[in-house]
């Protein structure tokens, strides 16, 4: 085992932004603006890495969209900008996939708090300096998570792995701020044992 253990796959529906976010704004953190960021991505808006969070970046690119649309330039995602967006660009839910299946991978014999806890590492990782700045490249970053190697990342999520990864990507954290997570009982790198355990859900030690 690496850090953790991956897998995952799914099928199932997403909704857009509208459906449960009246406004996105500069500051916010949620899955709603994931689907924000993919949608204006569809459209050759936003070229940065998926992350969730409604920064300097997201909002240029809803800025751009909206005087493309001829709406009112503020850089803010309200209904009439969230309606025109959805209009234009399914919501696809692809990145939310993909953290639906690394939790299923390593954690789905966890509780639902340790599943969450698996997620809110991937979003504190992709916060971080010292990783990778969008969620998909955290995931398939090269020798961090044994799931994605060993193929466990292909197994169809559940409905709480889905969850889990809404919860992670709407600033839950059970982790308080780790980046890294391994099973004490089946570890063997040195490295992940050495360093200071900030708590344990389940079957996992938490570390910065």
């Amino acid at each position: 085992m690496l850090l953790g253990t991956c897998a995952m796959a799914v099928g199932l529906t997403v909704a857009a932004p509208s459906a449960g976010a009246q406004k996105l704004e500069q500051g916010v953190r949620s899955e709603h603006v994931l689907q924000l960021q993919e949608q204006l991505s569809d459209l050759g808006y936003f070229d940065a890495g998926m992350t969730g969070y409604y920064g300097s970046i997201t909002k240029s690119a809803v800025r751009e969209f909206q005087q493309a649309q001829g709406l009112s330039a503020d850089g803010v995602a309200g209904p009439a900008t969230l309606n025109r967006l959805n209009k234009k660009a399914k919501a696809e839910g692809e990145t939310l996939r993909q953290l639906a299946k690394l939790i299923h991978g390593e954690a789905r014999g966890e509780s639902f708090e340790g599943q969450v806890a698996v997620g809110a590492v991937v979003l504190n990782r992709v916060h971080s300096d010292a990783f990778p700045s969008s969620i998909s490249k955290v995931i398939f970053q090269k020798g961090q998570f044994t799931a994605v190697d060993d193929g466990q990342f292909n197994t169809k999520p559940t409905a709480t792995s889905y969850k889990a990864a809404r919860k992670a990507l709407n600033g839950v954290d059970p982790t308080n701020g780790a980046l890294y997570y391994y099973n004490p009982k089946i570890a063997t790198s040195l490295w992940s044992k050495s360093r200071p355990t900030l708590l344990t859900i389940g079957q996992h030690d938490f570390t910065r």
